[in-house]
């Protein structure tokens, strides 16, 4: 049974765009397996290529340039008793870029130190654009480095904006709906969370836009 948008594949089209429906409307491969009377692990394999294919398609951001937004975010279970620090006990350390009004880049990183965060920063944010973080020490320097609009909030004096657009609100939205989002898979494998992040990355950048259409024509000329 030949079908164009997926290799070695017993599935016939019309089953595999009605994955794909369920897969926009966020069904987990087990309601989508209910839905489309397959087997568990045959739209898991689905759901499993078309989160690698995202996760490849994040990768192509052009650097992002403007009013750009920088926080670090963790995910994980609750933090170890007497464990300190930023990414303290078994947390994943999620940095995130945010263009206001625009896309939001995120990347697992292991520390929040300096040269962590401001070599993604370097990497992927044009050194004409205006930098909002919060306090962190991690991101001293950022002027020295050539970013000189780099305005900050403190967070630990409660502070959460300074008015004129001095705040961090965009990224820490992204956080709350990614979190939000991905509570409901119960656990997710470490070596599988960049899958489920770089999704998340991409449902929130393409708000508004028609998903299933995007995918179908992506998988059409590159099947999976």
């Amino acid at each position: 049974m030949e079908n164009k948008y997926i290799h070695r594949s017993h599935i016939n089209e019309a089953k595999f765009r009605q994955i794909i429906k369920c897969f926009v409307l966020d069904l987990t491969a087990t309601q989508t397996a209910e839905i489309t009377s397959l087997n568990r692990k045959t739209v898991d394999r689905v759901y499993s290529l078309i989160r690698a294919r995202i996760n490849e398609y994040t990768k192509e951001t052009s650097p992002l340039k403007g009013e750009i937004e920088v926080d670090e975010s963790f995910f994980g279970p609750k933090r170890t008793p007497g464990k300190r620090g930023r990414g303290a006990g078994n947390k994943t350390i999620v940095f995130g870029l945010f263009k206001r009004n625009g896309k939001v880049y995120t990347e697992i990183v292991p520390d929040c130190s300096a040269k962590t965060l401001q070599g993604i920063i370097r990497g992927k944010v044009d050194i004409d654009s205006v930098i909002h973080s919060d306090g962190w020490r991690g991101y001293n320097g950022l002027v020295d480095v050539g970013y000189e609009k780099h305005f900050r909030v403190e967070h630990g004096k409660d502070e959460f904006s300074k008015g004129n657009g001095k705040h961090i609100n965009g990224i820490e939205s992204f956080w709350g709906y990614a979190k939000h989002r991905l509570v409901k898979f119960n656990g997710i494998p470490k070596d599988k969370f960049i899958f489920y992040l770089k999704e998340t990355e991409f449902r929130f950048n393409n708000r508004g836009n028609d998903l299933f259409n995007i995918l179908l024509k992506d998988f059409r000329v590159f099947p999976l």
